[in-house]
């Protein structure tokens, strides 16, 4: 491993650190301090990537307390993080601010940059059937999982064509199909030419059909849409 390979290491073993207790008065100073640099917390003050996509239905980036605010005084009821549980100081901040604010949190992990398990898709879908409304959903920065999250929505509960819930993966979001995060592109693809052969609803195809294995290699191998 080069001296870059070795930093980018290091500053990604900094970033993923997970053994925070927030109820410890120097340990919250230590994870405010992760939370705000190295999760990027400072940025997304004001930066948002906030969007309504359906009636009571919201997209964002990872919101701060402030925020949570916010959307509690609007009347969000829940939040569907699309980040995971492990004990990292951005989900312990945000799942102490939820609870302050009444405000019920779902967690189910998507992936940017690779497929996603069968498994972790049907459950967003059954997320979305599920979780009290409003409610807001979040990645990171709100351009990819989120993405791909409010695209399975328009989909599957407002029966909108895949040509037409894709635009939730785009530049507007900050998306960019032509990085690894083009994989979540490629799975609308791969589907999007699977329905146009014979007409299979997203969460069927997902349920009876979708392989991430497969879909993975396709994409690392060149982004072939199979026959």
């Amino acid at each position: 491993m080069n001296p870059l390979e070795k930093l980018k290491q290091w500053e990604r073993d900094l970033r993923l650190a997970s053994d925070y207790d927030i109820s410890k008065p120097e340990d919250r100073k230590r994870a405010m301090r992760h939370y705000n640099w190295l999760d990027h917390a400072i940025l997304r003050i004001h930066w948002t990537n906030f969007f309504q996509i359906a009636p009571g239905v919201y997209r964002s980036n990872h919101p701060t307390h402030e925020r949570l605010e916010d959307y509690a005084a609007m009347g969000i009821k829940s939040v569907l993080n699309l980040r995971g549980t492990a004990r990292h100081a951005r989900y312990l901040f945000e799942k102490e601010s939820c609870d302050a604010l009444g405000m019920t949190m779902v967690n189910i992990p998507l992936h940017a940059r690779k497929a996603a398990p069968r498994e972790n898709l049907l459950q967003v879908i059954e997320a979305f059937r599920t979780i009290d409304r409003p409610f807001m959903m979040h990645c990171k920065s709100g351009a990819d999982r989120a993405g791909l999250a409010s695209a399975m929505y328009l989909m599957v509960i407002e029966g909108q064509p895949v040509e037409e819930a894709r635009k939730m993966l785009s530049v507007k979001y900050l998306h960019l199909k032509w990085s690894k995060t083009g994989v979540l592109d490629y799975m609308l693809d791969v589907y999007a030419a699977r329905n146009a052969r014979d007409p299979v609803g997203f969460e069927q195809w997902v349920t009876t059909e979708y392989d991430p294995e497969a879909l993975q290699a396709g994409f690392d191998n060149g982004r072939k849409i199979p026959a």
